[in-house]
């Protein structure tokens, strides 16, 4: 059985905001957004929790201090798709496209959540909140966000929050190498007198940890990951 913390915080709420997952200290992960609230947090925590660990077996056991999430999760959900993602009033759910990700998510998990109190020193329910505030206050202050190793990588990744600086200049770097290596350099990458919808093929190579990062920051801009670079290139 994996045992997992997932927790969220909002600075203001709605405000500066992160979401944190944590298993042990060489298997957790954060991120967040410029603005946002808390139950979004605590949602997008759980989601990224069951992605990171889709390609296990193992019975998930999650532990939250958030009864929105887990009343969500085990008690309301089932009613919501039946009414087509509706409240008994009529009304629309909120957070609804998180929700629809974390239902398709779930499909033939074995897991199950445990309430824990939040801020009575859980050293599990600590250590992803201290995340998830860390994640916060660096969107709060512009400071690149400590998005933690994730589920398999040795080393911490850090990823900028609305600044993508970095992220070209691996792309950069690692287009430079390929070049470099080739046994025969074209003059140009591109022929700017082709025409205007000509398409060519560009491939790059990135390590797990680059792939990890491009993902996460395509995921914060609402796009794909071939969108997110294509719009870096």
């Amino acid at each position: 059985m994996i045992i997992a913390a997932a927790d969220g915080s909002a600075l203001g709420n709605p405000g500066p905001a992160g979401w944190a997952w944590y298993v042990d200290d060489e298997r957790w992960a954060a991120g967040g957004w410029k603005h946002s609230t808390n139950n979004v947090g605590e949602l997008t925590a759980v989601l990224e929790l069951f992605r990171a660990t889709a390609h296990l077996d193992d019975e998930l056991l999650v532990q939250c201090d958030s009864q929105y999430v887990i009343n969500s999760v085990t008690k309301w959900m089932p009613g919501w798709k039946r009414k087509g993602w509706r409240k008994a009033d009529g009304k629309p759910v909120m957070n609804v496209e998180i929700l629809k990700e974390l239902d398709a998510e779930l499909v033939g998990r074995r897991y199950r959540f445990e309430w824990v109190k939040g801020h009575v020193g859980h050293p599990m329910n600590e250590a992803a909140d201290e995340r998830a505030r860390a994640a916060a206050e660096a969107f709060k202050s512009g400071r690149p966000v400590p998005s933690g190793p994730g589920w398999s990588d040795g080393g911490e990744r850090v990823a900028s929050g609305p600044e993508i600086d970095e992220a070209v200049d691996e792309i950069d770097d690692t287009a430079d190498d390929a070049v470099s290596d080739a046994d025969e350099v074209p003059a140009t990458l591109f022929d700017l007198d082709e025409a205007p919808d000509a398409w060519q093929t560009l491939t790059v190579e990135l390590s797990t940890e680059e792939h990890e990062r491009l993902v996460q920051r395509a995921r914060a801009e609402g796009v794909s990951p071939e969108e997110f670079l294509r719009g870096l290139i």
